[in-house]
C-alpha cells in the first residue's frame, strides 16, 4: 500500500487538485493506495464515488497539519505500507515514517533565499526523502540552486487526461457568442499576476491596428480581476476582450477548442513563478498552440517555433511580435498541429510509466 498526502485534492477545484486527481487515479490502477486529504465541506458525493480509501483531516488550518500528521504516524506503524507520496514539502514536515517517502516539487512552494528559516525547512524536509519529482527542468534547476541535493532530484512533468469529444450544443454556443470575432486569442487561467494578462492586452491594442476583428478570451478568476477589467476600459478594448467565469467544461473547452493561440506568457512576480503550465499541455490537445514566457517552465511544455513560442514576458514588443508573427500567413496552424501531436506524450497513460518506474 502506498500512502497519498494532500493539501489539494478534489471535489476542491485547481490546478493542483488535478495533478493529484490525475496522480491517484491512475495509480489506483496496480497499487493500493489511501489518500489523506484536507477536510472540505462537499467531499463525501465525490469520496464515495472512489474506488480507494480517502481519510479527509479538518479542523483548524493550523493545526490540522499535526493532526493529519498524527494519524499518518499512527497509520504505517499499524499496517503495511510500501511507501509515501506527497503533493508538497509541508505535507512531509511532521512525518517521522521511515518508510520511502516521494515528494512533488512545482517551483514557487520551494523558492525561499538561501538560509532562510523557510529554505531550511524545505531542505530538511527535501534532502531527507527518497526521491524529489520536478515538474519541469526549470523547476529541477531552481531546486539545485536552493540547496536541494541534485542526486535525489528525478523530472517528471504532470499529466492530463485525454480530452472528451466536444459537446455540440457548446460548439454552436461559442460560435454565437463570437460570431465574426478572429483570431481568436485566449487564455484560461487565474488572474494573477504572473499570468501577465495586462500584457497581453496592452499588445492586443496595437494587434487591433491590423486584425480589427481580434478578440481576446480570458476564463478565470483571482485577485487582479478588477485591475484587469479596468485596463481594458482605460484601453477601449470592450469589444477586443471576453470574460468568462463559473462555466461548464464543455463550454471552456469549446472556446479553447475555436481559438486560435493560447496565450499566457508568464512572468516571475516576487517568487511566484510559473512552474510548467499544464495550460499549455490541455490547448494543445485541441490542436491550439501556445506563447509562453521565457521564465518558468513553460519550455518543458511548448517546443519553440514548433508547437508555439516561447517570449520575453516582460517584453510588450516580443509579446506583439510573436503573436503577429503567429498570425502571419497562419503559422498558427502549423504549430497547431505539431502540439496536438506532442501533446500525446503528456497523457497519463504516459506520465504514469514514469512513477512506476520509481515505485517498483
Amino acid at each position: 500500500m502506498y500512502l497519498i498526502v494532500t493539501r489539494s485534492f478534489p471535489p476542491e477545484v485547481g490546478g493542483m487538485q488535478n495533478l493529484m486527481w490525475g496522480l491517484t487515479k491512475e495509480l489506483s490502477k496496480n497499487y493500493m493506495l489511501k489518500v489523506f486529504a484536507d477536510y472540505q465541506d462537499n467531499h463525501k458525493i465525490f469520496d464515495e464515488q472512489v474506488s480507494f480509501s480517502i481519510e479527509r483531516v479538518g479542523g483548524i488550518k493550523l493545526l490540522r497539519k499535526y493532526r493529519k500528521a498524527q494519524l499518518i504516524n499512527q497509520f504505517t506503524k499499524e499496517n503495511k505500507v510500501e511507501g509515501i507520496i506527497a503533493d508538497h514539502w509541508k505535507s512531509l514536515e511532521l512525518i517521522k515514517s521511515t518508510k520511502k517517502k516521494i515528494c512533488l516539487i512545482h517551483s514557487k512552494e520551494i523558492n525561499h533565499e538561501k538560509k532562510t528559516n523557510l529554505n531550511k525547512r524545505v531542505l530538511n524536509v527535501l534532502n531527507n526523502v527518497d526521491l524529489v519529482v520536478a515538474n519541469s527542468k526549470y523547476t529541477k534547476d531552481l531546486a539545485i540552486k536552493c540547496g536541494v541535493d541534485e542526486s535525489r532530484i528525478i523530472i517528471i512533468n504532470p499529466g492530463v487526461d485525454p480530452v472528451q469529444e466536444l459537446n455540440n450544443k457548446s460548439l454552436h454556443k461559442v460560435e454565437s457568442l463570437l460570431k465574426h470575432k478572429s483570431p481568436r486569442l485566449i487564455t484560461v487561467s487565474r488572474y494573477d499576476k504572473r499570468k501577465n494578462h495586462e500584457k497581453v492586452i496592452m499588445a492586443l491594442r496595437n494587434l487591433k491596428q491590423i486584425y480589427p476583428d481580434i478578440v481576446y478570451i480570458c476564463i478565470g478568476y483571482g485577485d487582479e480581476e478588477k485591475n484587469i477589467k479596468k485596463l481594458v476600459t482605460e484601453l477601449n478594448l470592450e469589444e477586443q476582450v471576453m470574460f468568462f467565469k463559473h462555466i461548464s467544461n464543455d463550454l471552456k473547452n469549446s472556446l479553447v477548442a475555436k481559438s486560435n493561440i493560447f496565450v499566457m506568457p508568464s512572468i516571475i512576480y516576487k517568487k511566484s513563478v510559473e512552474g510548467f503550465g499544464i495550460a499549455y499541455v490541455e490547448a494543445a490537445q485541441y490542436g491550439i498552440p501556445s506563447l509562453g514566457g521565457k521564465d518558468g517552465g513553460a519550455a518543458d511544455a511548448i517546443e519553440h517555433e514548433k508547437t508555439g513560442l516561447i517570449c520575453d514576458g516582460n517584453s510588450l514588443d516580443d509579446i506583439y511580435s510573436c503573436i503577429n508573427s503567429m498570425l502571419e500567413n497562419n503559422k498558427y496552424l502549423e504549430y497547431g498541429k505539431a502540439a496536438k501531436e506532442k501533446s500525446i506524450k503528456f497523457q497519463w497513460n504516459k506520465i504514469i510509466d514514469e512513477y512506476k518506474k520509481i515505485l517498483n
